[in-house]
């Protein structure tokens, strides 16, 4: 049909906040409107995460060759993608396919960004329950799955060996009194942050969005700040109190220094993702890789799991073979070789048993934490979460606040942000 050439350019982003905007086009049935351009070069524009294009390279010689179509692919910082089909989806210039966070699923459904999909359940059954409940919304489905990420434990060989490495949050807090002498530290955690201190306030019973029993988020039933959120907050609050954490992992330069104290051989342990497992091993650590620890009541640390899916943009003008590409892309065959070329953990249940997967220690610890991981609320609500909860930490963290205080006053916030959002929609 046209040229076979195929384009792999790259498109550098940063990540930005989510930001609410004005709303795409509204939904119609699916349908497509309009032929493609006859003078366009390519019948489908995909935007993939940045150095992830050769992940898929192989998959799209292959759609291309039986589809008997012409697909150009494009690299931008996946967390950027929505923001920026809010701009390029009305010029005309943005995605068929894009790729994005699960958690930015329910604002992109609002604002109509993205296009419901006609997916099978035997198509849906292939992916882990997780996974595939991110992309839903309203029981439709909006995507599928690629990969999925948590956070897991990080440990230094040199400093704790496997074998006497602690399983407990006791266990770590009791190691890092001994290890802690201002320049050395012993379990370090940004958990001054929500994304973080959810593993311990979840643990004991704190919650961000109640759920009905069909999964459906309420936002007005806020658990941040319900018995067992407090009393984890008090367990944390023990950490900077007793200058277990350094002062200087409080606030935005935290994660660089978390990092930086780790990666020069002066932290034992640190919670963190796969993302940092090629900056770790560049710099040399003999490190390993382990499920978050239990808390003192007997629960896992929880942790929230992040999905990255591919989407159809509402704005293509191809939809039916872009949903067709999303099915091919996201399939067993090809999330393997995805998996074997960018390491980002599958989320195709029987890929979790494949042995390219269970050789790898950071695909098991992640596979094993997911198992007490929770999804980030995939509501537009979810917004007004974030800079309340993380300012309410930090004053529990340098010890201006006191746990109950500080969040009581980080739910009315959010309560009321909520409420202004709605009242003014």
């Amino acid at each position: 049909m046209k040229s076979r050439k195929k384009y792999f350019g790259l498109m550098g982003g940063i990540a930005l906040s989510l930001t609410l905007a004005a709303c795409g086009p509204q939904a119609s049935g699916g349908e497509d409107t309009e032929e493609a351009p006859k003078n366009q070069e390519y019948d489908l524009l995909v935007w993939e995460d940045v150095e992830k294009s050769e992940g898929i390279e192989e998959a799209i010689a292959k759609f291309e060759k039986e589809n008997d179509v012409t697909v150009k692919v494009e690299e931008r910082t996946y967390a950027q993608q929505i923001e920026d089909l809010r701009l390029d989806g009305p010029a005309g210039t943005g995605p068929d396919v894009l790729t994005m966070p699960g958690d930015q699923i329910g604002t992109a459904v609002t604002e109509g960004l993205i296009k419901e999909l006609n997916v099978s359940e035997d198509t849906q059954s292939i992916y882990t329950d997780v996974a595939m409940q991110s992309q839903k919304v309203d029981n439709k489905v909006y995507g599928l799955p690629k990969a999925v990420e948590t956070t897991v434990l990080f440990y230094n060989k040199d400093i704790v060996s496997e074998e006497e490495l602690p399983t407990t949050l006791d266990e770590w807090y009791g190691l890092s009194q001994e290890l802690t002498d201002g320049e050395n530290f012993g379990f370090l955690a940004l958990f001054d942050q929500i994304y973080y201190a959810q593993s311990v306030l979840s643990g004991y019973g704190g919650y961000i969005f109640g759920q009905d029993d069909s999964g459906n988020y309420d936002s007005t039933d806020i658990g941040l700040n319900n018995e067992g959120a407090i009393e984890g907050a008090e367990y944390i609050q023990k950490f900077y109190e007793e200058d277990i954490f350094p002062a200087g992992i409080i606030g935005e330069q935290g994660i660089s220094v978390l990092d930086s104290l780790f990666t020069e051989g002066k932290a034992a342990a640190v919670i963190s993702g796969p993302w940092n497992v090629d900056p770790f091993t560049k710099a040399g650590i003999d490190f390993g890789v382990a499920k978050l620890p239990q808390l003192s009541n007997g629960e896992n640390m929880s942790s929230f799991v992040g999905v990255k899916s591919y989407n159809v943009s509402s704005y293509s003008k191809n939809t039916e073979l872009a949903e067709k590409l999303v099915v091919f892309l996201a399939n067993e065959e090809n999330s393997r070789t995805r998996y074997e070329i960018t390491k980002e953990v599958p989320a195709v249940q029987a890929l979790a048993n494949d042995p390219v997967v269970a050789e790898s220690p950071v695909a098991q610890a992640v596979a094993e934490q997911s198992q007490f991981a929770e999804l980030t609320p995939n509501i537009t609500e979810m917004n007004e979460v974030w800079l309340p909860t993380d300012a309410a930490l930090q004053t529990i963290a340098t010890g201006k606040a006191e746990p109950k205080e500080a969040l009581d006053q980080a739910v009315d916030t959010i309560a009321g942000q909520i409420e202004a959002k709605q009242s003014g929609s």
